[in-house]
């Protein structure tokens, strides 16, 4: 049986095959989310990989910023609900899934069993999102998936204390007119991320394991400096990206197994 799981972000499309809720069969990723053409070319993608149509999949699932704009699934669902599956399954003993996405941050509490108990959501202020790294990237002409790398050779990170991403930009122009190394810059910038997503996570409660998911999740600067924030071990899985797609499939397949009576 294949379901496939669909996730629309602010910034980037995402699409997950799976058989039988627990092989993933084909995965696509594509810069570009609701409002532009990449959920239709994840969804074209994943298929082709996967050397399917529309007709071999038996449910489908849509969720993340835009799945109220998508037509072509079965179900809609929270993309809160479909992180906290997709990243059950990838890390079973999962407690506390950190979400850092394009727009928003989400901290999110898993019980023993994997039921989502308790959540908060920054989604009034990009500052301490993807879209505040891309800002900042751009402010010191350097691609997004370097700052890792860059940050990796600082010596001392440099104090970013604005917390709106405007002032932040202004406060960044600033050290490279007074000479501070554009390494130290990027280290503070992943350790600004880091102290306003810890300080939503200890509000929730951090109980480990621990993980980080959405695209954030891929920069090592700033899970490092998040381990450093909270004290803890924050396991990484190259899927991070996935979580809400694979979760959707998961819950497609879930649907199907309940069988028409049950969900009434």
């Amino acid at each position: 049986m294949i379901t496939l799981g669909i996730d629309i972000g602010s910034t980037t499309s995402k699409c997950v095959l799976m058989k039988d809720g627990s092989e993933i069969l084909a995965t696509s990723l594509y810069n570009g989310g609701i409002g532009t053409g990449s959920p239709e070319k994840a969804l074209a993608d994943v298929l082709s990989s996967g050397g399917i149509g529309m007709s071999d999949v038996s449910c489908s699932a849509v969720t993340g910023y835009g799945r109220s704009s998508f037509k072509g699934a079965d179900l809609q669902i929270s993309e809160l609900s479909c992180h906290a599956l997709g990243g059950r399954f990838v890390f079973p003993e999962l407690r506390t899934i950190i979400d850092i996405g394009g727009q928003d941050a989400k901290v999110i509490a898993l019980s023993e069993n994997g039921k989502m108990v308790n959540f908060l959501m920054n989604d009034k202020c990009a500052a301490g999102t993807g879209r505040f790294l891309e800002v900042m990237a751009n402010v010191l002409q350097l691609k997004i998936g370097d700052l890792e790398t860059v940050a990796a050779r600082s010596e001392n990170p440099a104090k970013i204390s604005s917390t709106c991403t405007v002032f932040a930009e202004s406060e960044v122009i600033s050290q490279l007119a007074n000479g501070v190394a554009i390494p130290d810059i990027v280290a503070g910038i992943c350790e600004s991320v880091a102290a306003r997503t810890a300080a939503l996570a200890r509000r929730v409660g951090v109980v480990e394991q621990v993980c980080m998911s959405g695209g954030v999740a891929l920069n090592g600067g700033v899970r490092r400096a998040l381990e450093r924030a909270l004290g803890v071990e924050i396991a990484f899985s190259p899927l991070s990206q996935l979580f809400g797609a694979i979760g959707a499939a998961l819950f497609a397949y879930s649907k199907i197994k309940a069988g028409p009576e049950k969900e009434k």
